[in-house]
């Protein structure tokens, strides 16, 4: 159970840096300028950049996750869209030469009984 609050707190940091609004910045750049750790007249730049740092780890994030998922799609074996497509074209390329191809009326008809007969 403590493992999961654990993991909670990540999630709400991660989200915390990667869904950072205009307010939230404003906010925070608000609180720095009060105690002196940043000038008046830098806040503006300050929140653009904790927005734009907040876009670029939502995308890393992203990035990171999505690369995860497909790595453990990879190793299960799981087809993707990419593998089904491809099979489909080849199974529909088969299918369309199969018709195109006539089929052959089988060359050797079996003997009848009476020739084999008349030979022996």
């Amino acid at each position: 159970m403590a493992t999961n609050d654990r993991w909670q707190q990540y999630l709400d940091a991660g989200r915390a840096w990667t869904q950072m609004t205009r307010e939230q910045a404003e906010g925070v750049v608000k609180d720095l300028v009060k105690v002196g750790d940043l000038q008046q007249k830098r806040a503006k730049k300050a929140v653009d950049e904790l927005l734009d740092r907040s876009r670029k780890n939502a995308e890393e994030l992203s990035k990171l996750v999505r690369h995860e998922i497909q790595s453990q799609i990879s190793a299960l074996g799981i087809a993707t869209k990419e593998d089904l497509a491809r099979l489909e074209r080849k199974l529909t390329k088969a299918s369309s030469t199969a018709k195109r191809t006539p089929k052959k009326a089988s060359a050797a008809k079996k003997a009848s009984p009476s020739t084999s007969a008349a030979g022996a």
